[in-house]
């Protein structure tokens, strides 16, 4: 099996995204991926949805792993931007971020 070279957790559940926007998101991600080249090959990212990241607020939250990078309030708009510029480009969206795991 081929190495991923990152994780992107959604949070899909209904604590910090009362509407479930995540679920969306999670749906989306797939089709950008796909678009940009990351599902397949030495680039490949895995995608995962999780019922809950502990936060509890601000959501849709989306985590970049290994990278540790944290997004919240992520939009349609917004996670177009983490595909494009963080997981195909590596470049952080920094104003989006509100929690980096290790610096």
């Amino acid at each position: 099996m081929e190495r991923y070279t990152r994780h992107v957790l959604v949070c899909t559940g209904g604590f910090c995204s009362p509407d479930r926007r995540g679920r969306a998101l999670y749906s989306k991600l797939a089709e950008l991926l796909e678009r940009e080249g990351l599902l397949f090959g030495p680039t490949r990212v895995k995608r995962s949805e999780t019922p809950c990241l502990g936060v509890c607020a601000d959501g849709p939250i989306v985590a970049v792993y290994p990278e540790g990078i944290w997004y919240a309030g992520v939009t349609p708009a917004l996670l177009e931007r983490i595909v494009v510029e963080h997981l195909r480009d590596g470049k952080v969206v920094a104003e989006a971020v509100f929690h980096r795991l290790a610096e």
